[in-house]
């Protein structure tokens, strides 16, 4: 009786856990607008200052985990503070709260341009300017951070060119695998932050079977895509291919996905950039860019299939990592390789500026200039995300006009 009792005792307090992170997930969820950076603050202010769920040092090794995970950095910052509240069903919570709402935005949003000639529409456009802005912006960031260097700098220009010259379904694994390879090298003895204990829930056989099962997918499902000719299979591996080569930060799943859908006949570029500039008005994580590209393609299934695949691998790779992080972060050389990838993906990003975002959206001196305007707006006047985008979306209808 005594066991019986304590185990519903437990059951319960497992319960009303996993409705706590859902609860506090699903707020942040509605109002953590402004990228991964600013996600970062909100969970801070939320998590650790307001409900002290963690300490100070172990939110902050939690993060530097993230950043040198592959995936959705804020994301998983939240799926690892679910866990560690909550066991494996205080991440889901987590997940599905701060990414939910997003994604309902962005459904909708989808299946409101099906009913539009979206082509020739001012407003469209001016969300393509958006998409400009807000990408300049973050090369400017990303590239004064991850390339700081004559070295890193020559690594991203690099990059950027063979992503233009040489455009393949894996040339951009490829760069960032011999990134990977020459920042081994170059930066072998990269400076270690400084070490603390983080403490998890996760055992290592669950860890071991989610870092199995991700590199398992990575590996299998292109090889069964050859051989298999079934739509849904393509998308999941697109999808989750994406989701498992981003370093870097959200921007950078951009030209993941551009090289996925778009060449595949699955998109075309205007409904592509014009969804990106709407997944920076809406809170939660830019991942949910692929729930939109998957609503257009094949309406709410297609945003089923294409949120669960672009998600899982960061999911899978925070819960794998988690119990090992302590031991990983010892080895130079590891950082070392990131250090190199980091500087890659800047490269595949100014790619990405280049060519669809630049090519495709500044055709005039006028659209040059709104550009700026929104850049300016964006950079130096801290516009809100979602204010620069109505501004966008306005100024792209007078242009239409002119």
């Amino acid at each position: 009786m005594e066991r019986a009792g304590s185990e519903l005792s437990q059951s319960k307090s497992q319960l009303r856990a996993f409705i706590e992170v859902l609860m506090v997930s699903t707020k942040l969820g509605l109002t953590s607008f402004g990228g991964p950076v600013a996600h970062l603050g909100y969970f801070h202010n939320e998590y650790i200052k307001r409900r002290k769920w963690m300490d100070e040092k172990s939110y902050a090794d939690l993060v530097a985990l993230c950043q040198f995970l592959p995936g959705p950095a804020s994301s998983q910052v939240g799926i690892g503070i679910g866990v560690m509240r909550a066991g494996l069903l205080g991440g889901i919570a987590a997940w599905i709260g701060f990414t939910l709402p997003s994604i309902i935005a962005l459904v909708l949003f989808a299946l409101f341009l099906q009913g539009f000639d979206i082509g020739s529409a001012g407003w469209i456009h001016g969300l393509k300017l958006v998409a400009v802005a807000i990408v300049a912006h973050a090369i400017l960031g990303m590239g004064q951070k991850l390339t700081p260097d004559r070295s890193r700098a020559t690594i991203a220009i690099l990059a950027a060119a063979v992503v233009l010259l040489w455009q393949t379904v894996f040339s951009q694994v490829i760069i960032i695998l011999v990134s990977g390879l020459v920042g081994l090298v170059l930066f072998k003895n990269h400076n270690i932050t400084e070490l603390s204990k983080i403490h998890t829930p996760i055992k290592r056989p669950l860890a071991v079977t989610c870092l199995l099962l991700f590199f398992g997918l990575l590996i299998l499902l292109p090889i069964l895509r050859g051989v298999i000719s079934f739509h849904w299979l393509a998308v999941f591996d697109s999808f989750y291919r994406a989701g498992s080569l981003v370093f870097g930060g959200g921007h950078v799943v951009l030209p993941l996905l551009e090289r996925e859908v778009v060449p595949t006949g699955w998109l075309s570029k205007e409904d592509f950039l014009a969804g990106y500039g709407v997944a920076q008005a809406v809170p939660g994580p830019l991942f949910t860019f692929g729930t939109y590209l998957g609503a257009i393609m094949n309406g709410w299934l297609g945003a089923i299939v294409a949120t669960f695949a672009i998600f899982l691998p960061g999911f899978l790779l925070v819960v794998g990592a988690l119990p090992f992080w302590d031991s990983l972060r010892r080895f130079s050389k590891i950082q070392g390789a990131l250090v190199g990838v980091n500087a890659a993906v800047v490269g595949i990003l100014l790619a990405a500026f280049y060519n669809p975002i630049w090519t495709s959206s500044i055709l005039a001196p006028v659209d040059f200039t709104m550009a700026a305007i929104l850049f300016i707006m964006l950079v130096f006047w801290k516009t809100p995300p979602w204010m620069v985008v109505i501004a966008g979306a306005v100024g792209g209808t007078v242009i239409g006009y002119l």
